[in-house]
């Protein structure tokens, strides 16, 4: 089982930054695919970016270039550097991780939000 513990969220005014991290505890295989969900809401739950072990990115549309992912493979953390913040990026995120090859893996943690006030 890999669990999966995010920190970094908090309160942010438009326009500042945040760095959310996300450390992985797995000691039996190398974790393949590691990545940031959001969800606000009464929303589904949405990519925000994912990084594989190789450093292949997948970005949503309309967040790279604010956005970047990242991941340190030797302590298993990735970290999602946010600039620019706008209000509708008001969500909890989630960190997720996966052994397999497809963006979204099976491993999930329990979120830490994010707030931008306008």
């Amino acid at each position: 089982q890999v669990q999966l513990v995010e920190s970094g969220g908090g309160l942010v005014q438009a326009g500042g930054s945040l760095r959310l991290s996300c450390a992985a505890s797995t000691s039996i295989f190398s974790i393949n695919v590691m990545g940031w969900y959001r969800q606000a809401p009464g929303k589904e739950r949405e990519l925000v970016a994912a990084i594989t072990r190789s450093g292949s990115t997948n970005y949503a549309d309309g967040l790279k270039g604010r956005f970047t992912i990242s991941r340190n493979n030797a302590n298993n953390t990735t970290y999602l550097q946010m600039n620019n913040l706008k209000p509708e990026d008001t969500a909890r995120y989630y960190c997720n991780a996966g052994y397999g090859s497809s963006w979204r893996g099976a491993y999930w943690g329990q979120g830490t939000q994010v707030t931008v006030s306008s």
